[in-house]
């Protein structure tokens, strides 16, 4: 809708002119989103296979359209036009009773040409005639409803937290609401707060610091590089591969973020062949690699100080350290710059294998691991690796912040 109607970009434009009659508008779309194929229960079937633990559905995004049928977004939501479903609802449902996954939602403030909204930025945002009647009793209602653990908040139009009165709403959240013992917020709560203010970080999309940030945070990116939603278009090479999702999160973890990995699903319900490939994929990782993921801590030394693409976590209790690698060496061997091993105590493991690896120290801080000599055909996994280093000379012990969203 931006694209063709806001910044009027000439391929949006020139797109709508060949393939639509004149007179079609964006809201004629509605009716063609009919989601016939929508199987919520195939999508917590496939959300749990990726081994992820929590999932964020766009309520509604910023042109307004709710997939719940919204008392405040009459004859434009799911509910009234085109599917005639709570896409919401039935996806919750299906997500508490099929999974363990924790569900959240994403809610748009804003909305790029609701009248309401363009009247108060005509007025600097000293009227505040959207949020009090639209924006702000969605997101009451979308909290009551369904009670999300995770609310994602989004698009301030550039107005500040005062306009949207966010602190009354975030007040009511944490204190009175059904969800105020377990609910976890981000950033996104009027210009200003992102990046300073929220129960976790997003700071921008697609956000990747590669470094420790004193505040828990959320690295939230897309599988197809381009766009956010599905595209008819796409091209294979404007997709992730599984190997460079496997980096993303490794990175994201060891760096005390999590990952949350947008999928698109078509106007018809699906989820797109090659989306449910890339989570099935992740998830088949995990199953071999997620005791170096799930419920660890950054260590002092996030990567490896001698060789490029390795990633450290930890688990303080076990007093276990985990290196994360990417790339197979050819001779066998990998050189870690940072353990301070201990001759004789330390051990190493490949994670998934039983066997305990050979090692060598290298000065004060260091040591060559002999990995196990696998062919491809006999690893569990392809995409990136994990060793177990138990008993070094150091105490294992967790670096930056412990919070709610940890849980997760």
């Amino acid at each position: 809708m931006w694209y063709w109607q806001g910044c009027k970009s000439d391929p949006y434009i020139n797109f709508m002119s060949k393939n639509y009659p004149p007179d079609f508008r964006y809201e004629d779309f509605g009716p063609l989103f009919t989601a016939e194929f929508y199987n919520p229960q195939q999508w917590a079937s496939i959300l749990k296979e990726s081994g992820a633990k929590y999932v964020v559905l766009t309520s509604k995004h910023h042109e307004g359209f709710t997939l719940w049928g919204s008392k405040f977004s009459w004859n434009w939501n799911s509910l009234d036009v085109g599917s005639k479903r709570d896409l919401v609802g039935e996806l919750a449902n299906a997500i508490r009773e099929n999974t363990d996954l924790h569900f959240g939602l994403y809610h748009s403030l804003f909305e790029w040409f609701n009248p309401l909204f363009l009247t108060d930025k005509n007025n600097d945002f000293q009227t505040s005639y959207f949020p009090n009647s639209k924006s702000m009793p969605e997101l009451y209602e979308i909290v009551m409803k369904y009670r999300p653990e995770i609310l994602w908040s989004d698009g301030d139009g550039d107005a500040p937290c005062t306009y949207w009165n966010t602190t009354g709403f975030l007040a009511w959240l944490y204190n009175e609401s059904p969800v105020k013992d377990i609910v976890v917020t981000n950033d996104r709560w009027g210009s200003g707060c992102i990046c300073k203010h929220g129960g976790y970080y997003t700071c921008s999309d697609r956000y990747n610091p590669g470094h420790l940030l004193p505040h828990k945070w959320e690295n939230c990116m897309t599988i197809d590089k381009r766009s956010w939603g599905y595209r008819r278009n796409a091209l294979i090479s404007e997709l992730l591969t599984i190997e460079e999702l496997i980096q993303e999160l490794v990175e994201t973890v060891s760096c005390g973020g999590n990952l949350l990995m947008n999928i698109g699903p078509t106007h018809d319900g699906r989820i797109p062949v090659v989306f449910e490939e890339r989570l099935k994929q992740m998830g088949t990782w995990l199953q071999v690699n997620g005791e170096a993921i799930y419920s660890t801590k950054p260590w002092r030394a996030q990567n490896d100080s001698v060789t490029p693409g390795v990633w450290y976590t930890c688990r303080p209790q076990e007093r276990s350290l985990y290196a994360l690698f990417l790339n197979w060496p050819t001779n066998w061997k990998i050189t870690l710059g940072e353990p301070r091993s201990w001759r004789g105590m330390t051990e190493v493991q490949l994670v998934g294998c039983q066997e305990k690896l050979k090692w060598l120290p290298i000065g004060e801080k260091g040591m060559i691991v002999s990995l196990p000599r696998l062919s491809p055909a006999q690893m569990a996994v392809r995409w990136g690796w994990a060793l177990k280093i138990t008993h070094l000379k150091e105490v294992v012990q967790a670096a930056g912040p412990q919070t709610k969203f940890d849980f997760l």
